[in-house]
């Protein structure tokens, strides 16, 4: 199967050569069950996959295992194919002259049927992470209404809904 999406999302033309480039690597979840999607919401309402950095030395699927357990207890049993990919580049918050490129892998998962307790990161806590099985559309249209409003808006909204927009055009033809 091909990705179903792949977008460039902020800062498109700066000079490679003169430009430092800060990466890092994300890995996210994409847990269809049955017509709906688990996603982690937070205390403002908006909706992200579960995922986030590779450790050093982390495989994408140890990543994706990681992660999903640590977010919403759920654990996943498999990691299938790659179903998309988001390049987000911005001005570097800490350093001058500098780009922030956050690559998004979007990988096709599996979990199993029970679940154990979160293990949240203390600014995880902070956002009230909690697990949610939900339609696309709600979580798109809520998504939508955040970013419409304009004001403190979580960093991932814009990406997070991009790529469920993609899942939502890619399933409905199905």
């Amino acid at each position: 199967m091909n990705m179903i999406f792949e977008y460039n999302i902020g800062i498109q033309d700066f000079d490679i050569a003169s430009t430092k480039i800060i990466n890092r690597q994300a890995i996210r979840a994409v847990i269809l069950c049955e017509n709906r999607i688990l996603l982690v919401q937070t205390n403002k309402g908006d909706y992200k996959f579960p995922g986030g950095g590779a450790k050093k030395d982390e495989t994408h699927e140890d990543t994706l295992k990681r992660e999903v357990r640590e977010e919403t207890g759920y654990i996943v049993r498999m990691v299938k194919e790659k179903v998309g990919q988001i390049v987000q580049r911005n001005l570097d918050k800490y350093e001058e002259d500098s780009i922030f490129e956050m690559v998004s892998h979007y990988y096709l998962c599996e979990i199993e049927e029970g679940k154990v307790n979160q293990q949240l990161d203390d600014y995880e806590k902070d956002l009230g992470f909690s697990s949610i099985l939900t339609e696309l559309d709600k979580a798109i249209s809520i998504n939508e209404e955040i970013l419409e409003k304009g004001n403190d808006i979580n960093p991932w909204v814009y990406r997070e809904t991009k790529a469920l927009k993609a899942l939502q055009g890619y399933y409905a033809h199905r």
